[in-house]
């Protein structure tokens, strides 16, 4: 089974600098880590894999940096990897970034199943997963619990839809993202970070893509842009009030109107 996993760098704190200008992250010397919902995707494909065989292939789309998380995946058990990258993929939005993946996911051969955590910590919109699934025009699933049967031939799984759970039973080719609660990762070998040092991952820059449209790609595929985008005001001032209920409710209120929040 050729099981694609789909991870990300994201950034390993809250304090991100943003480009007013483009609305985006600076993650240039920003610490950074692997997606942790990518984390239990990964160990969902090296689960399957030791089941039924195969190989495990992560996937990254970002800047040059975004080797790290590959060379990461490689110190948890996946087989190859592959890290999509231009300059011109920079700025993508939702849409631009699942189809620059479905495109690098062309590139790279015939698959039978993808993997993509629930969302991302950065970007927090669930998306991207369904809408490579579209591009790719396979079936797909979300929020995945649990995969009670797989077989070389089909998948069975258990999406959770809160107060209840639904079994659906998809046909390779398709694509899963997966809740946290799935599974408990692994924790990286230093033994395998020794022998796949040499490993080598592929780039994949837009000259390899099929889809050969510069209109498709970045800023300029990106139909949703970022008015305004800035990081939260601080406050550390703060107010003690002693009393009864009705003297604190009625100073909250007056508190409340004088900041306009009513």
């Amino acid at each position: 089974m050729q099981i694609i996993v789909c991870i990300k760098q994201v950034p390993g704190t809250n304090k991100v600098a943003i480009d007013e200008s483009t609305g985006v992250l600076k993650r240039d010397g920003v610490e950074s880590k692997i997606n942790p919902y990518d984390l239990y995707a990964l160990e969902a494909g090296l689960r399957l894999r030791e089941a039924l065989g195969g190989t495990v292939t992560v996937v990254s789309m970002g800047p040059p940096q975004a080797e790290a998380v590959i060379r990461e995946a490689y110190m948890l058990g996946a087989d190859a990897g592959a890290l999509i990258s231009d300059r011109q993929f920079a700025g993508s939005d939702v849409l631009a970034t699942s189809y620059t993946l479905s495109q690098g996911i062309r590139a790279l051969g015939p698959f039978d199943l993808i993997i993509c955590g629930k969302q991302t910590t950065d970007g927090d919109t669930a998306q991207v997963g369904p809408a490579l699934a579209e591009f790719l025009n396979i079936p797909h699933v979300t929020w995945v619990r649990a995969i009670p049967e797989a077989t070389p031939e089909r998948l069975r799984v258990e999406q959770d839809l809160a107060d209840s759970y639904e079994l659906v039973e998809l046909a390779y080719p398709c694509l899963i993202t997966v809740e946290k609660g799935i599974n408990q990762p692994r924790l990286p070998s230093y033994r395998r970070k020794l022998a796949t040092a040499d490993r080598p991952v592929r780039m994949i820059g837009r000259r390899e893509l099929q889809d050969q449209d510069e209109l498709r790609y970045g800023l300029n595929g990106s139909p949703t842009q970022v008015e305004r985008i800035f990081p939260p005001e601080v406050r550390s001032e703060q107010v003690l009030w002693e009393g009864e209920a009705p003297e604190l409710t009625a100073k909250l209120w007056q508190l409340l109107r004088e900041a306009k929040y009513i």
